[in-house]
């Protein structure tokens, strides 16, 4: 499994039973994802995508929370290996179980908005209407909405 530090946004791979606590985000993915290559490769462009935003946020949303590691679907797997994304996907409900805490990011809920219409909007986010995000709701013990 490959984790990326909170600190430093680096990936780190661990093997076996030695993966340390980590936090994990669920989230619906947009048109500037960051991937595996773009976190291994020159950041100067994967910096001013919007999904290195989102994970900059929830890297320190986890250091705020105690954990020195999140996973991130889109950049923590290479994608160029099929074998390697098809064991991901194989492991993804184990993976978010494991979890100390699982960040599901709304990207399309204001949080600055008064509670009545930003209860509307979380209702009707997109991250409800999505397959995936049923395994990331139930089977992490805790889910905090970010």
């Amino acid at each position: 499994m490959r984790l990326l530090r909170t600190k430093t946004l680096e990936l780190s791979e661990f093997l076996g039973s030695n993966i340390p606590p980590y936090a994990i985000l669920s989230h619906t993915w947009g048109a500037e994802e960051v991937s595996f290559d773009d976190m291994n490769g020159d950041r100067g462009t994967t910096l001013t995508k919007a999904g290195y935003r989102k994970i900059r946020q929830c890297c320190e949303k986890a250091l705020l929370d105690g954990f020195d590691y999140l996973w991130v679907d889109t950049c923590c797997i290479d994608k160029r290996s099929s074998v390697e994304l098809s064991e991901a996907i194989n492991a993804m409900f184990k993976w978010y179980q494991n979890s100390a805490v699982c960040y599901a990011y709304l990207a399309d809920v204001p949080s600055r908005e008064e509670p009545t219409s930003k209860n509307i909007a979380f209702a009707a986010s997109r991250w409800f209407t999505r397959g995936w995000t049923l395994q990331e709701l139930i089977a992490p013990l805790r889910v905090h909405f970010l």
